[in-house]
């Protein structure tokens, strides 16, 4: 009997005592049948304090790929250019207006002469904690459709919440009318209702234009990310309109794992392709070991069962090389930096970082550059930002944009970043 074996049956062991909930899968389990519909069993109960511990793992540290830099005063010369009510995500239309999440509900338009109006027509939201209006991105035709998609946390018939991905037209009506969102409506939902938060819900179009990838945080249950039948602590492979692809590694077993591209992850807050077809993803570890990794259709990332940090009560977790069947990190952060939004830089103001990866950081008030080639990815700078980054993003004229992390009144700020 392999250890991989034994390990999955002793997590579903775990589950179905101390934490009936968690890693249980959902056709082998019975269902907590609400108004919201079939559900895994326990999906309501209160989020664990800690990852579930293997006593059988033995722990290999972890020696090489740790990212951590010294701080450095950026090389840009920093704008203010706008403000926003706690902002999480920013997208850019082909005309160089800009579209900026609230995570409040309000989805808002910036004009080339900096003035703000929101859009109408946004989805309710479960705000709290890491929830509310999410990500947005603008389709691949969006030319010619002005489609546009968004993620958010929904409230659920129950009282909790599922992150949901819903499609809409965007609507720029002139004169007086405002922007609008018509025919707006739900095309995915997780699917395992309740607490949590760490959605993840970062919205990525195949370099194609025909797919997309939706990030799914583990909504800080742990164990459903090793649950193939729970879209929890995954990513999504999806069509347009949201149904599971039909070249996922898993596609003829249906439901869940046909959606599947990787599983094993915890809260990914970043998701991009770099020029060679690479997809590469960053995201949140717990106390420590914030990850960046190279995606792989098919592959594990190990959360819970290993990590290069630990739990928040300082309860250890197995680091990586412990189990070498799932996939590691490329590079990873401990102390943590809190990664927010990432990009794959591709402009013409900063040529000597065409290429590289940048990455939002929180915690760290930083702004963190990566070079990739090929599958290898080196840390270069890491640029003290005085504040919290929530998100970054490329504008049309290769300047870099950055979105601060804040609540209403306090921050959310809109920055440019240009040459000095």
């Amino acid at each position: 009997m392999t250890r991989a074996f034994l390990l999955s049956l002793l997590m579903i062991g775990t589950a179905c005592s101390a934490q009936p909930q968690r890693g249980t899968p959902a056709a082998a389990a019975s269902e907590d049948q609400g108004p919201q519909g079939p559900q895994p069993a326990g999906a309501n109960d209160p989020v664990p304090a800690n990852a579930p511990l293997d006593p059988s793992i033995r722990n290999v540290p972890a020696t090489t790929g740790r990212a951590n830099l010294p701080k450095t005063p950026p090389p840009f010369a920093v704008a203010e250019i706008g403000r926003f009510d706690a902002p999480f995500a920013m997208a850019f239309l082909p005309d160089g207006t800009l579209l900026v999440t609230e995570k409040a509900g309000r989805l808002m338009l910036r004009r080339a002469d900096g003035t703000t109006v929101p859009v109408g027509g946004a989805p309710a939201v479960a705000t709290g904690g890491q929830g509310g209006l999410l990500d947005v991105a603008i389709a691949p035709d969006f030319a010619r459709s002005r489609v546009l998609y968004l993620s958010y946390a929904e409230p659920r018939p129950n009282g909790g919440s599922s992150l949901a991905l819903a499609r809409g037209v965007l609507d720029r009506a002139n004169g007086s009318s405002a922007p609008t969102l018509r025919d707006l409506a739900v095309v995915w939902r997780a699917g395992s209702d309740g607490p949590g938060g760490q959605f993840g819900a970062i919205i990525t179009f195949a370099p194609d234009g025909k797919s997309l990838f939706l990030t799914s945080g583990e909504r800080q249950r742990f164990t459903p990310a090793q649950d193939p039948n729970q879209a929890l602590g995954k990513i999504l492979r999806l069509t347009l309109d949201g149904k599971a692809w039909p070249g996922n590694p898993a596609y003829r077993k249906g439901g869940v794992q046909a959606m599947t591209w990787t599983s094993g992850h915890r809260n990914p807050y970043g998701l991009v392709f770099t020029s060679d077809g690479r997809l590469w993803e960053e995201e949140m570890g717990p106390k420590g070991g914030d990850e960046l990794n190279l995606i792989e259709p098919g592959r594990n990332y190990g959360w819970p069962v290993v990590s290069n940090g630990d739990n928040y009560s300082g309860q250890p977790i197995p680091d990586h090389p412990s189990r070498p069947d799932f996939a590691a990190p490329v590079l990873w952060w401990n102390p943590a930096i809190s990664p927010g939004g990432m990009i794959a830089y591709s402009g013409t103001m900063f040529p000597q970082y065409r290429g590289s990866l940048f990455i939002a950081a929180l915690s760290d008030k930083s702004l963190i550059r990566v070079a990739v080639d090929g599958v290898r990815a080196t840390a270069k700078d890491q640029w003290d930002m005085g504040t919290r980054i929530r998100d970054v993003a490329q504008a049309p004229d290769g300047a870099i944009w950055l979105l601060e992390d804040g609540g209403k009144g306090s921050g959310g700020r809109l920055l440019r970043l240009t040459a000095k």
